[in-house]
């Protein structure tokens, strides 16, 4: 039976039998690990309120090597993330991040800078807009993962924007003569482009900072299309976001 013990973050959990949880973590040693937390659910449980989502702590696991679920053993909270689960929209934006590391991974893939990204993320968010902080890591872990889109050309026939009418599909940018006939396509504005060439190469406080405006709602759509291509569905988080929007959307219209 192996011992492992790596910093990680908390990125999924669902009940199992009457007492006990399934915890996804994202480790700095280990990447993606998935783990059974015996009687995590009892009101006097040793994990407390330790598995949260988003807390990073320090994970100890034993490996038996007969099952993909490790057995953990305890989990010590060094930042608990609390202001992430104060209202909806920090929730959805922080479950945007940590779903899309949660899906675009494998397990057993470490990823030391992909973990650095994520924490570095979660506790900007903390302090910082939510939707701009989310938008700039989604930019960030596409790359970090390979799957950055090409923004230099059109990624069908070669040419090189601007493109009166451009589309963003898999791979990149598609111009307007070869967006024709082909399916998933999402429109993508100038300035969206310029904007995520920014958020990728700028330093991370600067790229923060950054005024989106407008764009940043363009990019939130072009990025969540992205990702549902790479994935195959639509995250889980992007239709919360979407709901929390339109509940927003009828409460300000309330006289």
């Amino acid at each position: 039976m192996a011992l492992g013990t790596s910093l990680a973050v908390v990125i999924g959990s669902f009940p199992l039998g009457e007492s006990d949880r399934v915890v996804t973590f994202f480790s700095r040693d280990f990447g993606k690990v998935r783990g059974v937390a015996k009687a995590a659910r009892r009101p006097r449980s040793r994990f407390a309120g330790a598995l949260e989502l988003f807390t990073v702590g320090q994970l100890v696991f034993f490996d038996t090597g007969r099952s993909d679920l490790v057995r953990i053993d305890h989990f010590d909270v060094l930042h608990p993330m609390a202001r992430l689960r104060e209202d909806l929209e920090r929730i959805g934006h922080a479950s945007w991040i940590i779903e899309s590391v949660g899906r675009l991974t494998e397990e057993r893939d470490p990823h030391v800078a992909l973990y650095a990204l994520l924490v570095r993320g979660l506790r900007t968010m903390e302090r910082a807009a939510a939707g701009r902080v989310a938008v700039c890591f989604v930019t960030r872990c596409v790359d970090a993962v390979g799957h950055r889109p090409r923004l230099d050309v059109c990624v069908e026939c070669g040419r090189r924007p601007p493109f009166p009418r451009a589309r963003l599909g898999e791979g990149g940018l598609v111009c307007d003569t070869c967006a024709h006939g082909l399916p998933g396509l999402v429109p993508i504005s100038p300035a969206a482009i310029a904007a995520l060439e920014h958020l990728r190469m700028a330093a991370w406080d600067e790229a923060i900072g950054t005024p989106l405006g407008r764009t940043e709602g363009e990019l939130k759509t072009v990025l969540e299309s992205y990702l549902a291509r790479l994935i195959g569905q639509m995250p889980r988080s992007t239709k919360f976001l979407r709901e929390v929007r339109r509940l927003s959307e009828i409460a300000s219209e309330r006289p």
